[in-house]
């Protein structure tokens, strides 16, 4: 979850910014959490305190109403809706708050439903629901079963049907001006960035370099990485500085339940 939290901060400042250029500073005061944090924490609470999902959502982006870079203009509505409607969509946005779940379940099976109730609240297109999925189910395959980087890429084509890009056409991409703001194209994006770093920090820089929706993918991607790398402590230390209590007291929760082994059951 703090690996997410940290791609989030990390990649804010370009998201509407400069084009990230190598050896770009990670943590500036132009950093920020955005709205992929809020809603990462938010099911963090629902699973950990059994609250629904669309109420901690609610309840999260109500108390932060004006994050960095704002909210999706649909989603936006969504949380402005006193009884929220399920939109239809398959933004990236289902797929960027869904980590906590690849790690406080352990059966698969439960991953997949949980992923799927998480989305369909909001994001209830197919494809917003299956890049939800994909992405807790890749931190589960990583955490709980040690796949390698060959058998994720192998799995996710199989289950989720996604062709991951090459990082060659990804930059490309990225340099033409393309914002992938959908989950068919972030999620795809965010893995082979994981698949391509030799550990934790450059998958986020990757993310970032790829430019075009850059805390997103470098939200997922740093999720993705979490399972598989250590994460460093001085990055740790510096992304909990940008949250305030109420989100620091959701974090403690969470890591204080996985180091506790108490998986959820919901």
């Amino acid at each position: 979850m703090i690996g997410a939290i940290i791609g989030d901060i990390i990649g804010s400042r370009f998201e509407f910014g400069a084009t990230p250029e190598e050896g770009f500073e990670l943590f500036t005061p132009d950093c920020s959490y955005t709205d992929d944090t809020i809603c990462t924490i938010a099911i963090a609470d629902a699973v950990m305190n059994h609250r629904n999902y669309q109420e901690a959502l609610h309840d999260w982006c109500r108390r932060y109403p004006d994050p960095m870079g704002g909210y999706g203009s649909r989603f936006y509505e969504w949380i402005q809706a006193d009884q929220p409607h399920p939109m239809n969509s398959y933004g990236n946005g289902s797929a960027m708050r869904v980590s906590p779940i690849g790690w406080l379940f352990d059966d698969w099976e439960q991953v997949i439903d949980e992923a799927k109730k998480s989305a369909e609240v909001s994001h209830n297109h197919p494809e917003g629901i299956k890049g939800a999925q994909c992405v807790a189910e890749t931190i589960c395959w990583l955490r709980l079963m040690r796949f390698s980087k060959t058998d994720v890429e192998r799995k996710v084509h199989k289950f989720f049907g996604y062709e991951i890009p090459s990082m060659r056409d990804i930059l490309k991409i990225g340099a033409e001006g393309h914002f992938d703001g959908t989950c068919q194209e972030t999620v795809p994006m965010a893995l082979r960035c994981f698949m391509d770093a030799n550990d934790f920090e450059e998958t986020i820089r990757l993310a970032v370099l790829c430019d075009g929706d850059t805390d997103t993918k470098a939200c997922i991607a740093g999720a993705i990485a979490e399972a598989y790398y250590q994460v460093p402590e001085t990055m740790i230390e510096k992304a909990i500085s940008y949250l305030p209590d109420d989100m620091l007291g959701i974090l403690s929760q969470f890591y204080e339940t996985i180091q506790s082994g108490c998986r959820q059951k919901k």
